[in-house]
């Protein structure tokens, strides 16, 4: 087997975990900081009502098209005519840290340093309402040793894998072709297939479990060729025997 030159990794549930999501947490949190409240909404009431606009809008998400947290956020906030002592920024750090706290997942941070050492180098895509920016503060809070060369978010670019531009886009980045690139992450389509459909060598990482949802989503094998993994270390030692 080859050795890739670079490995791509799915944010969640594969270089981290979500162990929950609650998102009136993350609403209780950031009314604390309403400047402007007119109609005295509590935060039940707000969440419901980010809620259902969420859901709506879930079709699109699925077909492979994806909104960012900004424009989100502006309609709610505006439409409810609520107003804050926090920057866009701020406001979706704080929803987001505290409606699904995260944690590294077992023996990324091996796997991260092994590929350091060896000198393939790493990147993330990942399916990501919140803004890129934020997704790297979080990989640099929980995983402060590694040297991704980009990070992609869909909020940033308008569409979600399994969407075959955003593969390509990396690939771009990289200055690599599909060949070169080997893609890890858990969810069948969006990841395996997706990742296959681009030319990348893709890797099923099902160490992680359940998602923050409490499913893991999956309901069948990928349908093209794949590695399939449960544990980093057990990757690390795949990639030993590669030359």
């Amino acid at each position: 087997m080859k050795a890739p030159k670079m490995i791509i990794f799915d944010y969640g549930q594969t270089l981290c975990t979500e162990s929950g999501h609650s998102m009136l947490a993350g609403y209780e949190a950031v009314m604390c900081h309403a400047t402007e409240n007119p109609q005295n909404l509590t935060a039940q009431q707000v969440c419901d009502f980010a809620t259902e606009l969420f859901f709506q809008t879930r079709t699109a998400q699925l077909s492979a098209y994806e909104f960012h947290q900004f424009h989100f956020q502006r309609l709610c906030n505006e439409y409810l005519q609520l107003e804050f002592d926090l920057t866009e920024t701020e406001f979706e750090t704080l929803l987001w840290d505290k409606a699904a706290p995260a944690a590294a997942t077992p023996h990324i941070g091996e796997l991260l340093q092994y590929l350091q050492n060896r000198g393939i180098r790493t990147a993330v895509i990942s399916n990501l309402s919140f803004s890129g920016a934020s997704l790297r503060a979080r990989l640099n809070r929980l995983l402060p040793d590694n040297r991704f060369e980009f990070v992609i978010a869909s909020s940033e670019y308008t569409i979600r894998k399994p969407h075959k531009l955003l593969f390509e886009l990396a690939l771009r980045k990289a200055h690599l072709d599909g060949a070169d690139v080997w893609y890890c992450g858990d969810r069948v389509e969006a990841d395996i297939e997706g990742a296959h459909s681009a030319g990348m060598y893709p890797v099923w990482y099902t160490g992680a479990g359940l998602d923050g949802f409490g499913s893991n989503r999956n309901d069948r094998e990928p349908n093209c060729e794949h590695l399939h993994i449960t544990d980093w270390t057990e990757f690390i030692e795949i990639l030993e025997s590669a030359t």
